[in-house]
């Protein structure tokens, strides 16, 4: 019966371990690709639904940031890697992907895509760079991501 008993207090403790360990394990890393920089825009928290992303099906990417001076435009770049190999690059308005002006303090940036089914699932980083419509750089910083098969793959 003591062993019964040891064996719950340890599967309980495990599940109580990894609820507490569970929010670190998820956090997104953000690196700045300058980090002497005193950047305008800081992000603060990247968050991909699904996680991981899916190839066939839609994703988003929501970037909460703030920004220390007013933007009534700009630039958002995208570049994609894949095991340090750039293998995708976009540009979009800033003002598509957020409601401008923005205002000092918080906003967020949301973009939708759907990845190709022929993408190879792994581990990829997307660098951002916003810069403001005198190309001023605001920000740029990079985060990790992973792709797995989607339903496109998983249906052949």
């Amino acid at each position: 019966m003591e062993i019964v008993a040891l064996g719950s207090r340890l599967a309980l403790l495990s599940l109580f371990t990894s609820c507490l360990l569970l929010p670190s394990i998820q956090a997104r890393e953000i690196k700045y690709c300058n980090k002497k920089a005193n950047y305008v825009v800081k992000v603060h928290d990247v968050v991909i639904s699904p996680d991981p992303v899916k190839t066939g099906e839609d994703t988003t990417f929501t970037i909460k940031a703030s920004t220390s001076q007013a933007l009534t435009g700009g630039k958002l770049a995208l570049d994609v890697s894949y095991f340090g190999i750039k293998v995708h690059s976009e540009t979009h308005n800033i003002c598509e992907k957020t409601s401008c002006p923005i205002s000092v303090g918080k906003f967020v940036l949301s973009h939708t895509q759907t990845l190709p089914g022929i993408t190879p699932p792994g581990s990829y980083t997307l660098k951002m760079k916003i810069e403001d419509e005198k190309n001023h750089q605001l920000t740029c910083a990079s985060f990790g991501f992973q792709i797995a098969l989607g339903s496109y793959m998983s249906a052949m």
